[in-house]
């Protein structure tokens, strides 16, 4: 992985395309050697530049990564330059996996991942364990909103903590913060029903 980390970055799954893309290079690479038999002279090129075109395919898929750490989704793809694409968590709408039947049998499937930005709509092909990166993309975003709810609380409660006037305590405000996101992760308290809570919270 050449792309770096952010200070407080930590990489949770790292993964590539199934070994499976190489089938195909491996049958041309047979199949040209057969043929350049045949032709005679000159036949030997053949099998030598589909012989390039397999090494080539090892270190495409060697260097084609999807990483996902605690604060975004990274694609790392090139093998004569570098190129890297990011999903940060929080742009991440919805994440889903396919597999046809080879894939089953094999291991291997597509990711396509949903995001609020620009490129809107991303798929990943031939991943290795592609559920694996999706539950794993969606445990990270749980976390994340986790996080950032004891960050905006413990901001919350030390804007409380300043006013003199306030007798709500640090402890109270978090406990009270998480309470009310777990509710609305369960579908009790709605999206605005929770924001309208926090900002009394804050108000107090």
């Amino acid at each position: 992985m050449k792309t770096n980390l952010k200070s407080n970055e930590q990489v949770v799954l790292l993964t590539r395309e199934h070994g499976f893309v190489l089938v195909l290079p491996v049958c041309l690479f047979l199949l040209g050697s057969v043929i350049g038999i045949f032709i005679g002279t000159y036949g030997y090129l053949i099998p030598i530049m589909l012989l390039i075109y397999f090494i080539y395919s090892i270190f495409l898929r060697r260097n084609n990564l999807w990483v996902v750490t605690n604060l975004r989704v990274i694609n790392e793809y090139g093998v004569f330059s570098h190129n890297s694409k990011e999903s940060p968590l929080e742009k991440i709408n919805n994440v889903s996996y396919h597999q046809s039947l080879i894939g089953r049998i094999f291991g291997f499937g597509d990711v396509q991942i949903q995001t609020a930005a620009e490129m809107g709509e991303t798929t990943y092909y031939f991943v290795q364990k592609p559920r694996q990166l999706k539950d794993t993309i969606t445990q990270m975003q749980e976390e994340f909103k986790k996080d950032l709810i004891i960050q905006q609380a413990k901001e919350f409660s030390n804007a409380i903590t300043n006013n003199t006037s306030s007798s709500v305590s640090n402890l109270e405000i978090t406990s009270e913060l998480e309470k009310w996101y777990n509710l609305k992760q369960k579908g009790i308290l709605t999206e605005e029903e929770y924001n309208s809570r926090k900002k009394k919270l804050l108000d107090l």
